[in-house]
């Protein structure tokens, strides 16, 4: 359909030993990996965009695997979401072709994990932040897993670009303690518990 030209890509990890409570010996690790693409379809309304979403898999794929590696292997991961900021010359659904590519790759990547992968999207200028909500991966409701990390790129998306983002965590909030579904409960059956 349409050629996925990369201008950048951006690997970046976080490591938080304490939000102001006791410190870990464990850090809490967070990471998002950001590929900087063209917009094929930016400057115009383009009515057939759907198949470039099996365009986008390959890079999925790619993006999810350097992700796990980067954090230390598919047995660290408990956590993920995703997000997409589409530059001002596109619109919010080129947005939303990242949702299969994206969330799909995760999920085969972590071993079949069976929680949505929640998401986030925009139409923004360059610069823009992202809070991209992460969640259990094995099931939406562990309530310790309810996170976001903030992303941006300094120089993206410019106004023909997509920022595609996937993101991934270690563990719960360092101090997570408000109840709720325990990871060590999760049956993993269903996605939500």
């Amino acid at each position: 359909m349409a050629e996925i030209i990369i201008r950048k890509q951006i690997i970046s990890i976080e490591e938080i030993f304490h939000e102001g409570g006791p410190i870990s010996k464990r850090p809490l690790r967070r990471g998002v990996v950001m590929s900087v693409i063209n917009n094929p379809f930016a400057g115009r309304y383009e009515v057939d965009i759907e198949g470039f979403m099996e365009e986008l898999k390959p890079l999925g794929l790619d993006m999810a695997t350097r992700l796990i590696a980067a954090l230390g292997g598919r047995a660290k991961v408990e956590s993920y979401g995703k997000g997409a900021i589409i530059g001002a010359a596109g619109e919010l659904e080129h947005g939303a072709l990242w949702h299969v590519p994206g969330g799909y790759a995760m999920r085969e990547t972590l071993g079949g994990a069976m929680a949505i992968v929640p998401s986030a999207k925009k139409v923004a200028a360059v610069g823009a932040t992202l809070d991209i909500p992460i969640t259990h991966i094995q099931a939406s409701y562990v309530r310790s897993h309810f996170d976001a990390m903030e992303i941006s790129c300094a120089d993206a998306p410019r106004a023909d670009e997509m920022l595609l983002a996937l993101v991934m965590s270690t563990g719960p909030r360092i101090h997570a303690r408000v109840g709720g579904l325990a990871a060590g409960d999760v049956v993993g059956k269903d996605g939500l518990r």
